[in-house]
């Protein structure tokens, strides 16, 4: 059961984001639905391996290359997922930034 009420509160997440950043757009409830669970797999298998094979650029930049790597995944995303999409790269990284940001205060609230 918690698994499908993360799955609507990162979809809600999904959503309140696109919402507040005018060069991301989502059709739907069921696009968002679609994007959480595409990001989520995306995020668990593709992310980590990214992680590693950048480890030297992002311990130079302490970090912050990361922030890079959530943009890609978010342009990925955008290329898998129809009635889904990003206008650039750096709608892409506000959109991780603050998708991380309402999706804490999403599951602050769901405590």
């Amino acid at each position: 059961m918690s698994i499908l009420i993360n799955w609507l509160v990162s979809a809600l997440a999904v959503l309140v984001t696109a919402y507040l950043l005018p060069g991301v757009h989502v059709s739907s409830f069921v696009t968002a639905l679609v994007v959480a669970v595409v990001l989520g797999i995306i995020n668990s298998v593709v992310k980590p391996i990214l992680t590693i094979l950048t480890l030297p650029i992002t311990m130079l930049t302490l970090g912050l290359f990361i922030f890079v790597i959530n943009a890609l995944l978010i342009l990925l995303t955008s290329y898998l997922v129809p009635g889904f999409t990003v206008d650039g790269f750096v709608w892409a990284l506000l959109f991780s930034i603050v998708l991380s940001l309402v999706n804490w205060f999403l599951s602050v609230l769901k405590r």
